[in-house]
Formats: C-alpha cells, structure tokens, sequence
C-alpha cells in the first residue's frame, strides 16, 4: 500500500502580526519535500524531493501563488479558527 499526503500548517504569533506557513509533502511515511513561507522556497529531502523543488521553484507563477499564500490562505482563515484555538483556555 502506497500512501501520499500533503499538509499545511499556519503558524501565528502575536495574532496575525507574523505568519509562518509550512506545507510538508510526504510519500510512504517519508517527507520528500518541504515549503517554508520564511525561506521562501521548497526544500527537498531525498532524491525525487529535490528534484520536484528544483522545478518548482524555477516556475515563478508557482512560487508566486506559494508565496502568498500566507495572506489568502493563513490570515483568511485566522478568523474562523481563532474562536477554537486561540479565545479557549
């Protein structure tokens, strides 16, 4: 059984102040690639996890969207989660 998943994390402090979001690309329990919003590019892990950053991070339209995705994705969806994970104590 071959297994793949991406996920996405939205780092927040101080509010929406700083934004950091990580998206983390996995095949069969390995992490192949990695994109971290504060380097700005992806970074691969193995072989084919480099060689998907390399070309990903060589079309610019891609990186663009990945790059703001910071403001579309974290920040827009900082006010619906912020009642369950931020206000609760």
């Amino acid at each position: 059984v071959l297994q793949f998943m991406g996920s996405s994390e939205c780092h927040f402090i101080n509010g929406t102040e700083k934004v950091r979001l990580v998206q983390r690309y996995i095949y069969n329990r390995q992490q192949y690639v990695m994109f971290d919003s504060d380097v700005g590019l992806h970074v691969g892990f193995t072989p084919y996890g480099e060689r998907f950053a390399k070309q990903a991070n060589s079309d610019p339209v891609f990186m663009e969207s990945r790059r703001t995705a910071v403001d579309w994705y974290c920040r827009y969806n900082y006010e619906l989660d912020a009642p369950f994970s931020v206000e609760r104590r």
